[in-house]
């Protein structure tokens, strides 16, 4: 319906007012409320009552909803904040297992020996292999970790023995603790400082403004196997750290892009050790991809394998059966000359900082650590059409270049992938690794070691949430995890109220909220009490 007053104003004046929908997502935002709520319907079953309860969706990317990103980053913080400097061992006792985690188990145990009873007959197995997948599936989702079987298959050996242009790193007697060193003052107080640790990748070329001076030296395969492969040069480096520290190194890792567009580690280690043995483990540090060679393309254009429901891929032209991915490996393995398809390293840019709990600088570095959470690596800088050429280029660099052992570009190199499967093209996968958001990292953005604070993420949120029910003086009563039943409410039911009202209604409950926190801060003679407030929204 048109009103009469907007009938009134001129067309251009109309066309430049802002949609109500629109201001209504960006006073969502103001107040810390998720944009794009996940509807599910939650059934008590001791009062019978059925309702519906908009869940936040968590995202971790601004672009998708800020106000989840940033309750998310905050959450990181906080984990990072309180793991940093413990004074005290952490102790990780595992749950005793539930009734539901014996019966999946119990389950299992039962389906697999039906499955080696049917293989030992010979008959079909896929529907039983099938149901242990979907059961292995179930038993993670219900709190297990790990394998049942451990390893599902051998592991293959490598020779362990280091490459001769890397130099060897001293190892320690390893102690059983995971707290680094203490220091006294001559006024006997005592200081435990810790770490932080910025690592980068080696140059692919000179750059100015976070992009190349002269693209066509840039060595850009280079940079995007290295930023494939970034994560696990980042397990290598801790355990050497750990090697050479002599002690259960923990740490708060998180990976973000430089202006370049490569990524690069921020990490808060726990415990101190001297700046050059950390440079010297950084240095000495490499991780060795043993895959088949990808430098000389066999099929491109339209000579391209085609599929065989018997033998998987062959030769247009020979109908010969491209090798399989375990026979590549095996041909890699029975070659004493082989080389590794990739050597990553790190690059001479190293930045050891000491930091002291508490200090200004250990805040500063916990802000930075978390900076660019919310974005993409893709997206986090913005330098104009020169940056936006360059990731392009890194892109068309990375179309082609394997990812993983299952990516479809290796038919282009004359390999099938593992688990190789019809309609694979080369240049079309679908792995994170080849999303320009991504540009080339798939691993995780935050890494965190077992026993960095002694509490999950579930247990820091729920902390913060503690909090600040106390501060607002509300009751916090643990419920009942057996008493609701959750589930997934279908699209367009009509059940569910329009966003926007949705929207509208938890606005609202902000706003009572906010209204609560400034009594509460008239309570308390003026004190400030913005930081309950942030953490409301975290909550």
């Amino acid at each position: 319906m048109t009103h009469s007053y907007d009938r009134a104003l001129p067309r251009a004046v109309r066309q430049a007012m802002p949609m109500a929908r629109d201001v209504l997502v960006e006073v969502a935002k103001q107040h810390g409320v998720c944009i794009r709520p996940i509807a599910l319907r939650r059934f008590d079953l001791i009062t019978g009552k059925t309702e519906i309860i908009d869940v936040p969706c968590g995202a971790t990317l601004e672009s998708k909803c800020p106000p989840c990103a940033k309750r998310n980053r905050q959450l990181r913080m906080a984990q990072c904040r309180e793991g940093w400097h413990l004074d005290e061992e952490p102790t990780i006792t595992p749950d005793e297992p539930s009734d539901e985690q014996r019966r999946l188990i119990e389950s299992r145990a039962d389906i697999q020996a039906r499955r080696d009873g049917a293989e030992k007959a010979g008959e079909d197995t896929t529907e039983l292999n099938a149901l242990i997948a979907g059961l292995d599936e179930e038993i993670n989702a219900a709190g297990m970790r790990g394998n049942v079987l451990g390893r599902s298959r051998t592991k293959r050996s490598r020779s362990t023995r280091r490459r001769q242009d890397a130099p060897d790193l001293p190892k320690r007697k390893m102690t059983h603790t995971t707290l680094g060193r203490t220091f006294k003052a001559p006024d006997g107080k005592t200081y435990r400082p810790s770490l932080f640790v910025t690592l980068t990748l080696p140059s692919y070329g000179k750059v100015r403004d976070g992009v190349p001076v002269d693209p066509d030296t840039y060595d850009y395969r280079r940079a995007v196997r290295d930023a494939l492969h970034f994560s696990k040069l980042i397990d290598r480096f801790v355990q050497n750290l750990r090697r050479v520290a002599g002690y259960d190194v923990q740490y708060f890792a998180s990976v973000e892009p430089q202006k370049r567009l490569a990524p690069h580690l921020h990490m808060a280690i726990r415990g101190t050790l001297p700046r050059a043995e950390i440079k010297q483990i950084a240095a000495a540090t490499y991780h060795q991809v043993w895959w088949p060679q990808a430098d000389e393309v066999v099929f491109d254009g339209d000579h391209m394998p085609v599929w065989d429901e018997q033998a998987g891929y062959l030769n247009p032209a020979t109908g010969e059966v491209l090798p399989t991915w375990d026979e590549a490996l095996d041909a890699i393995d029975a070659d004493e000359h082989a080389e590794p398809l990739h050597v990553i390293r790190f690059g001479d840019q190293i930045d050891v900082q000491g930091v002291l709990a508490g200090t200004k600088d250990a805040d500063q570095c916990i802000r930075y650590l978390s900076k660019y959470l919310t974005k993409s690596i893709g997206e986090a800088f913005d330098g104009g059409q020169a940056q936006r050429d360059h990731a392009a280029r890194l892109l068309d660099a990375l179309r082609y270049e394997p990812c993983s052992p299952t990516c479809p570009n290796w038919l282009r190199y004359g390999i099938q992938p593992k688990n190789a499967k019809p309609g694979m093209h080369p240049g079309h996968c679908r792995g994170k690794a080849h999303k320009p958001d991504h540009l080339g990292y798939a691993g995780r953005r935050i890494l965190v070691s077992r026993k960095w604070s002694n509490k999950t993420l579930a247990e820091h949120k729920q902390d913060r949430r503690t909090w600040v029910l106390e501060a607002l003086g509300q009751p916090n009563e643990p419920t009942d995890p057996h008493r609701y039943i959750w589930r997934p409410v279908a699209a367009g039911d009509a059940n569910i109220p329009p966003l926007a009202v949705r929207l509208l209604r938890t606005v609202a409950e902000r706003q009572r909220w906010r209204a609560h926190l400034r009594a509460l801060e008239a309570r308390a003679g003026g004190q400030d009490l913005s930081a309950i407030e942030d953490l409301g929204r975290a909550a």
